[in-house]
């Protein structure tokens, strides 16, 4: 269906205009506006493909309307209709966009005539529009990706999360929780099934694959109670398992409003992830028994501290000390093995999540029998720790180097693709999460923000030439919607792209 927006002062020349066009053309929905400023309100709100706008009107003149519509970004096609037919006035007519024009009066078969023309411009341009949005769909997913790896693990500033929660739309009122999905060693090959089945759900967002977790924000449906939600989505994902579900599990977090929360949720899903030989497949965080480190708990804070300090410094000596002398604490106090075995075992796993935040790809640190000493828990948290030694150490090794330069410089000569963290991590071997941490930590800045300024950078050079269309240069940059390269472009810099060229052009 085709919009169309018929703009004349006199009744019987709107009338009569729609007369023709119902009887020559099939599929078109039509408006009418009686003067210019009807027609701005109706355009913002009808966002008519076709606008036929009469010259002469009172008030608002159909120049003076179609000069206000260039400044709202209308992508409507115009044909003016006017008395006057001099060449010097079709060609300020078409300064200023107007695709082509009629003259009063006309036979109906010029005006048939010119509206073919149009209107086959305009299905071809749909047809384009839909392979677009199609591409665009691929390459939000992308950045989708990216913001929720971003936001899981802290690498965005605050002064940028306000800025890319709006560019995907995230409803910053709205609860939300976290579910992680541990999948078997080679099962990445149902990781674009899994991102299916979520959006398929339309109430949450995947992460990249981090080892063997996959991280999803949830959106609370206010239709459903949170276990009705989680349970069903987390039935669906597991439905995808086929014969390795007795390997795959699921950690659902609790329920958070503010998104900057959102990454508690996330380490109280991978928590409910530690006992994933249990029968049922899921485990809700706020089920588990009351743990030692609490995540809420200044205790766990002081020893997430003091564990980072420890890995960042690369004193490995000092941090298995520590764990050691947790151990002599709890045999001096005749904890019981079970109870003392469970308490380390929380310790190794906060320390695992730590590396795995760094980037580090590490074993889950589970033990593999019930020990029966103290000697034997000694000897078995030793190893475990010297394997996620051994893995700090070969990812050390690898990053060594200039390596964001490296990562920077690729970024800048691939910014024009659908540039994601992943395809950079199997460019540089490191790991996506890493990748995010480098940008916030070496630069300063979030690694969406780094691409979008290179692409935006680009955007302004090509504009300043004059000769490329807008939406030449949004597709050249890495946008394949010109509407959303806009909207990104004002936010940036506070005025549109074509205010920009304006006032910057060459001449």
């Amino acid at each position: 269906m085709i919009k169309v927006l018929i703009v004349d002062d006199e009744q019987t020349e709107r009338e009569g205009l729609e007369l023709i066009l119902t009887r020559h053309f099939e599929n078109l929905e039509i408006q009418q506006a009686k003067n210019g400023r009807i027609a701005l309100e109706r355009a913002s709100t009808y966002k008519p493909n076709l606008i036929f706008m009469d010259i002469q009107m009172p008030g608002l003149s159909g120049i003076e309307a179609i000069q206000e519509l260039q400044q709202r970004d209308c992508h409507a096609k115009i044909i003016l209709v006017t008395a006057y037919a001099t060449f010097e006035y079709a060609k300020q007519a078409m300064k200023l966009g107007v695709h082509d024009y009629i003259v009063k009066p006309s036979k109906i078969s010029e005006i048939v005539k010119t509206v073919e023309n149009v209107l086959d411009v305009i299905k071809e341009e749909q047809v384009q529009e839909q392979k677009q949005q199609h591409t665009l769909q691929a390459a939000m997913s992308v950045f989708e990706t990216d913001v929720v790896t971003q936001l899981l693990f802290d690498h965005v500033h605050e002064v940028h999360l306000n800025q890319l929660v709006d560019l995907l739309h995230i409803p910053l009122s709205e609860d939300k929780f976290v579910m992680s999905l541990l999948i078997p060693e080679g099962g990445s090959l149902a990781y674009s099934k899994i991102k299916e089945a979520v959006r398929a759900s339309g109430s949450g967002w995947v992460g990249a694959l981090n080892g063997r977790h996959v991280p999803i924000i949830v959106f609370r449906d206010s239709r459903k109670s949170y276990r009705h939600q989680s349970m069903s989505l987390a039935q669906e994902i597991l439905s995808i398992s086929a014969n390795q579900e007795h390997q795959w599990f699921i950690g659902i977090g609790d329920v958070y409003k503010p998104i900057e929360k959102i990454k508690h949720s996330y380490q109280e899903s991978l928590m409910a992830t530690r006992d994933f030989q249990q029968s049922r497949k899921y485990q809700y965080y706020g089920d588990l028994p009351t743990l030692t480190l609490d995540v809420s708990s200044q205790s766990y804070k002081a020893y997430e501290e003091q564990f980072y300090g420890s890995i960042r410094n690369r004193n490995w000596t000092e941090l298995l000390a520590h764990v050691q002398d947790s151990i002599d604490d709890l045999e001096r106090n005749s904890v019981t093995m079970m109870v003392a075995q469970k308490q380390i075992a929380e310790m190794l796993w906060l320390i695992s999540s730590i590396l795995a935040d760094m980037g580090v790809s590490v074993e889950l640190p589970i033990f593999s029998v019930q020990v029966t000493s103290y000697k034997q828990l000694r000897n078995e948290t030793a190893f475990m720790l010297e394997r996620m030694q051994e893995a700090h150490y070969e990812h050390s090794q690898q990053t060594e180097g200039d390596m964001i330069e490296q990562i920077k410089n690729y970024v800048i000569d691939h910014a024009h693709q659908d540039l994601s963290l992943e395809r950079i991590s199997k460019e540089v071997a490191l790991s996506p999460i890493y990748i995010s941490k480098l940008f916030k930590e070496k630069l300063g800045v979030n690694y969406i923000t780094f691409l979008t300024d290179c692409r935006l950078e680009k955007a302004k050079k090509l504009m300043r030439d004059s000769e490329k269309s807008m939406k030449e240069i949004s597709i050249e940059v890495g946008y394949h919607d010109p509407n959303y390269f806009s909207k990104v472009f004002k936010k940036s810099y506070h005025m549109s792209p074509t205010e920009y060229r304006k006032k910057n052009v060459i001449r």
